[in-house]
Parts: structure tokens; C-alpha cells; sequence
């Protein structure tokens, strides 16, 4: 009997141990700098031609890897990238590296000194196609450094640099708007109307989301923080520069030293921005350069400071999804074009009724016939062991981004905006009603209900990719 079960165990076959999960991450930064002499975008005409490159533009990109699943995040300075553009990027590199496009969140930072990749060519560049070559390359890049890595993430708080832009005014003061009007709500309002205003017209959120890769012998490969504010301002015009998303990166990198890739992906910001309207803050004179200086500063101590509370894990689970999503594109009544053709028919020379009646004008006819009739927007959601990241190719306001973190199934949840395109202003319908610049045909271009429809399909992605083994 004995010699039976020794001969029987000699049969069995030899199982070889299991070996532990790995974890990978890698990062890279590729310069996207456009040359002198490009039109700088992101303020109304004239636009000014670029005569100096105050800090060079980056796109700065991430790659992790589960040993099953590889995502891919890429952040660029610019004011807003088409789908066109970053569709072409993930075209080539899913056939060069096999990964999904689903597995890619792109977006830019919303810079407004920066120039258009979506017109192909500007004074001869191609810049269009330098930008798509430039992703690629960075992307590549950072997957080429995959290497074994530990992953953790926080949130920390830095309210002093957020501000509502939209304020409300009292009840019967309205603000006259470009289409012979009167609105409710104002942005950035000034001057007369400060003793006027009843309050801000929806939250902002105070958080920054913090994301840290480390190598497993402690050095940083890539530190990817969450804010949601719009750019800071304070460039001259003829400047080139990447706002406080460039100067927070450079300070990330300069105190965690090379390797390190910083990134800072833009949160919902639509109706946010540095300011405070309340009257509470003493007005400061900021010298170029000075305000973008002071926010990324505090936002660089803050994120370091989470940093260091933060437990880093050696594996977690990767998973992606995302969707179409077909919006309505917004018309003009008839009482809008009938007012646009009245605007553009007056002599050169007129004096206008509203500074900015003549660019609304040319916006109501252009979109009149403009086809097609809908769009589709390119909504993502992605799992990172606890943590839930959605995309949405918008300016988000922060109120639709509260509303997807506290109904996320995650404990954790940001959004970045201006991913996967950028189709204007996205205010809520409570928002359309209170009228204001962002809200505006023209700055707004997709059916009234279009947030409360993102957010549903942001959340039903979001619960896919929890829900995943």
C-alpha cells in the first residue's frame, strides 16, 4: 500500500507556483510647441499672431498596465483639441500597439494661449498633423518605459483659487446679452453690477485629485493631478504658454526630480475661474504671469502634501468603456435669425447695441444650415482598482461633475473635460434658464437637456467598469 501511493504521487504532474501579479507604469512628455508667427486662440478678434514662447506647450502621457489590461492617458496644452485630431492619433497607435482606442483618454488642458489644430494649416504649419505625430510619439514613449510599479491615490483641498464666474443678480435686474435680451445670470460680472448680485449661480468644487506611480524602488515616474479651473490668465497676448497647467507640472517635476512626468488634467470648470466676485477678497494687481505663478504654487504644495499621507499598492485591476452619444445640435428660433439678419445688415460704421452682437450674429447663420443636424459625443469611463475617472468632450460645469461623484459606484471619482473633442459650453437646463455666456447659441451648441444625458451615460460606464471582474 505504501509502495502504491508513493508510485501514484510520482505520477502527479509538477505545478510550477503562481506567480504574483505585476503592475507597470511608464510616462513621457513630447514637445508640441507651434512655431512663431501662428494665430493664438482663445479670445474673441482681433486674435493675436504668437511673437514669443514664454514656456514651451507639452503633451505629457501616461501608460499603465495590469498585465491583462493597458490604459493610456495623454494631456495637451492647448485651448481644445477636436475629435478628428485625437481619433487619427488613436487610429495609428491601436494599429501599432494593439491597444484599444476605448483604452485612451485624451484631452487638453484649455490653455488660451496656445493656436488651432483644427484648422489643418496657419501661416504654412501644419500643426495639425504635428500634434497627432507628437501624441503618438509620447504615448509610445511611455509605453517603451513600462516598467514595475506602485500605484495610489487621494484627494486634498485647495478652495481659495476657485470661484462660480456666473453670478445671479437680484431679483428684476437683468444683463442685457448679444441677441437683444435680458439675462439673469452674468459671467465675470463688474463694475455697477457687483451691488447687484444676489450670489454665484452654482457650487464649485474645492478638491484636487492626486494619481502617484512610483517605481518599485521609490523613484516617481508620474504624478496626474485633477483640478477643476479654468486657465488663470495674466499672458500677454502675443505669448505662447501653457497657463498654470504647465507651471504646476514644471514645479511637480522639479521637486520629485527626473524621471517624473507631472501631469494636470482639467476637471469640470465650465462656469469656474480664479476670481471672487464676492467682494470678500481684496482686489490684487497681478503682474504677467504672477496669478499663474501663486495657483500653481498652491496647488504644487497641496498635491505634494497628499502625496506624502498616500499608501501605494503593488497591483490593482484595470478596466475601460466607452460610448457614442448622439445630442441634438441647438438652432436658432426664427426670432434669432431674424434678429441676426437686422445685426449684419447694419452699415460698417453702426454703432453696435451689445459689444459682442456682430460675432453672435455670424454664429446664429452659421449654424442655421450647418450640418449635421446631431453630434456624437465620445463619453469614457475608466476603473482603476477603487478609483472611477469619466471623460466627457465638453467645458463641463462643476455642478454636472458633483453629480457624477456622488452617484458614482466608486468611492473615488473625477472627471476630466475636454476629452475626446470639444463641442462648447455644457450648462445644465437650470443654468440655460438663467441665460448668460455660456449658455449663449454659439458658445453652447447641443440640446438643452445634453448634461443630464451625459451624466446618465457617464454613470451607466461607470457602472460597467465597476461591475467587470
Amino acid at each position: 500500500m505504501k509502495t502504491t501511493l508513493i508510485f501514484c504521487l510520482a505520477l502527479l504532474p509538477i505545478v510550477a507556483p503562481a506567480q504574483d501579479k505585476v503592475f507597470k507604469a511608464g510616462a513621457a512628455t513630447s514637445n508640441i510647441t507651434p512655431p512663431l508667427g501662428m494665430t493664438i486662440v482663445g479670445n474673441f478678434a482681433p486674435q493675436p499672431i504668437s511673437k514669443q514662447v514664454h514656456d514651451e506647450l507639452h503633451v505629457r502621457c501616461l501608460a499603465l498596465d495590469d498585465g491583462k489590461t493597458k490604459l493610456v492617458f495623454a494631456v495637451a496644452d492647448n485651448l481644445h483639441l477636436a475629435r478628428d485630431v485625437w481619433d487619427e492619433a488613436k487610429k495609428k497607435l491601436e494599429a501599432d500597439t494593439g491597444i484599444p482606442a476605448s483604452h485612451m483618454m485624451f484631452s487638453a488642458t484649455h490653455t488660451h494661449s496656445s493656436v488651432s489644430a483644427i484648422t489643418n494649416k496657419d501661416a504654412g504649419v501644419d500643426y495639425r498633423s504635428l500634434v497627432i505625430s507628437r501624441v503618438v510619439d509620447g504615448v509610445k514613449r511611455a509605453l517603451n518605459n513600462l516598467e514595475p510599479a506602485r500605484i495610489a491615490w487621494g484627494t486634498g483641498k485647495l478652495p481659495q483659487w476657485v470661484g462660480n464666474r456666473r453670478w445671479i443678480l437680484k431679483e428684476g435686474v437683468t444683463n442685457p446679452n448679444p441677441f437683444g435680451g435680458e439675462d439673469r445670470a452674468v459671467m465675470n460680472p463688474s463694475g455697477m453690477l457687483i451691488p447687484r448680485l444676489e450670489g454665484p449661480a452654482g457650487p464649485t468644487n474645492p478638491e484636487v485629485y492626486c494619481l502617484s506611480l512610483q517605481a518599485t524602488d521609490g523613484r516617481q515616474i508620474a504624478l496626474l493631478a485633477n483640478y477643476w479651473l479654468h486657465y488663470v490668465g495674466g499672458v500677454p497676448r502675443e505669448d505662447l504658454s501653457a497657463d498654470y497647467f504647465g507651471e504646476f507640472c514644471r514645479r511637480i517635476e522639479q521637486s520629485l526630480g527626473a524621471p517624473c512626468v507631472g501631469i494636470l488634467a482639467n476637471g469640470p470648470c465650465g462656469d469656474v475661474n480664479s476670481n471672487d466676485y464676492s467682494g470678500k477678497t481684496p482686489a490684487v494687481n497681478y503682474k504677467p504671469y504672477e496669478k499663474i505663478k501663486a495657483v500653481a504654487g498652491d496647488l504644487a504644495q497641496e498635491v505634494l502634501r497628499v502625496r506624502q499621507t498616500l499608501k501605494h499598492q503593488d497591483w490593482v485591476p484595470l478596466q475601460a468603456a466607452a460610448s457614442d452619444l448622439e445630442l441634438a445640435v441647438r438652432r436658432p428660433t426664427p426670432e434669432m435669425v431674424k434678429w441676426a439678419e437686422g445685426v449684419l445688415a447694419k452699415p460698417k460704421d453702426a454703432a453696435p447695441v451689445h459689444r459682442l452682437e456682430q460675432p453672435y450674429a455670424e454664429r446664429v447663420m452659421a449654424v442655421k444650415t450647418a450640418k449635421p443636424d446631431t453630434i456624437q459625443a465620445y463619453i469614457q469611463a475608466f476603473r482603476i482598482g477603487d478609483l472611477g475617472i469619466t471623460s466627457i468632450p465638453f467645458e463641463v460645469f462643476t455642478e454636472t461633475g458633483l453629480v457624477i461623484k456622488a452617484r458614482s459606484p466608486f468611492k473615488d471619482t473625477f472627471t476630466i473635460e475636454l476629452a475626446s473633442g470639444s463641442n462648447g459650453y455644457l450648462p445644465t437646463p437650470r443654468q440655460h434658464d438663467l441665460g448668460g455666456y455660456e449658455t449663449w447659441l454659439g458658445t453652447n451648441r447641443v440640446e438643452r437637456e445634453a448634461s443630464v444625458k451625459i451624466t446618465a451615460k457617464a454613470l451607466e460606464l461607470l457602472q460597467s467598469v465597476h461591475a467587470a471582474p
